[in-house]
């Protein structure tokens, strides 16, 4: 099943997809105000069995939203690739490099990332991103799967000039509007074997990245073990899980993100997350 967050007719509200253009308008109901408070409750799985008389709208008709718009917390994986280690010159450590972005840096599916007037250095990531089902600490490693909700595709799309200010990765990952998520969560019994997920990301329909979970450096597993060390994870919280070779920064001709153009991150099979490049 995928579930998303969306505004209709200015109502903040959240769904599952019925069949291939239309949503289910579960906030309708007026039971659950989001889809975090849902998925927090555990109610989700008996919903679609319950809102038999919510209201249907095409897809074409509502606005994408984050699928989770306030996740208590986005953890963010760096150099997760080795592809991508080899082309930056970083990474190799013994654990997984994590940083965190937040909420307000989110924008949903077919919206406009904002190129920051500050800086035109704009460059894509096209990641795979988890969400958290229910609460976990010290997650034991054979327990991973039980707290995954589902996937979903992810830009993490960074100012490169901020990021490279200083050791610490923050400011350029955390310009308002500069990170796309969406277009929905495929629960994981849609997704299938997480180890074949693949992610490939295109720029006005050029591939500039490709790759295979499979390929990761930290697995979801030592993902979520690893960070239910230091904090406890909560329902919709998002792991976003690095990205491959192939990012602009590190062509030979380094190629920035312009205004207008359209980035695709494609996580199959999960979706394809679409956003246009504006500025703010």
């Amino acid at each position: 099943m995928k579930w998303m967050s969306f505004r209709y007719q200015g109502r903040e509200s959240f769904g599952f997809v019925d069949a291939a253009d239309s949503v289910v308008d579960v906030g309708a109901t007026g039971e659950w105000s989001s889809l975090k408070q849902a998925l927090g409750a555990d109610a989700l799985e008996h919903l679609p069995s319950t809102c038999v008389h919510a209201p249907v709208h095409r897809l074409a008709d509502v606005q994408y939203l984050p699928p989770i718009p306030d996740p208590d917390k986005i953890l963010c994986v760096g150099l997760n690739y080795r592809d991508h280690q080899k082309e930056t010159g970083r990474g190799g450590e013994r654990h997984p490099t994590i940083f965190t972005r937040f909420a307000n840096s989110q924008v949903g599916h077919l919206c406009q990332i904002h190129r920051p007037h500050e800086s035109p250095t704009l460059d894509y990531e096209g990641e795979i991103a988890l969400v958290i089902r229910k609460p976990g600490r010290r997650i034991p490693k054979d327990a991973w799967l039980d707290y995954v909700f589902g996937f979903s595709a992810y830009n993490d799309a960074s100012v490169r000039e901020y990021q490279r200010h200083t050791s610490q990765f923050t400011p350029g990952k955390n310009f308002v509007r500069t990170g796309g998520f969406g277009p929905w969560i495929a629960t994981t019994d849609e997704v299938g074997d997480p180890e074949s997920l693949t992610v490939a990301t295109f720029v006005d329909g050029e591939e500039r990245q490709r790759a295979s979970s499979s390929q990761m450096v930290f697995g979801f597993g030592e993902l979520i073990v690893y960070c239910s060390t230091f904090t406890e994870l909560a329902p919709g919280d998002v792991i976003v899980t690095g990205t491959p070779g192939g990012v602009g920064a590190a062509r030979e001709q380094r190629s920035y993100l312009q205004l207008g153009s359209t980035v695709e991150v494609v996580v199959d099979p999960v979706g394809t997350l679409v956003n246009t490049i504006g500025t703010g």
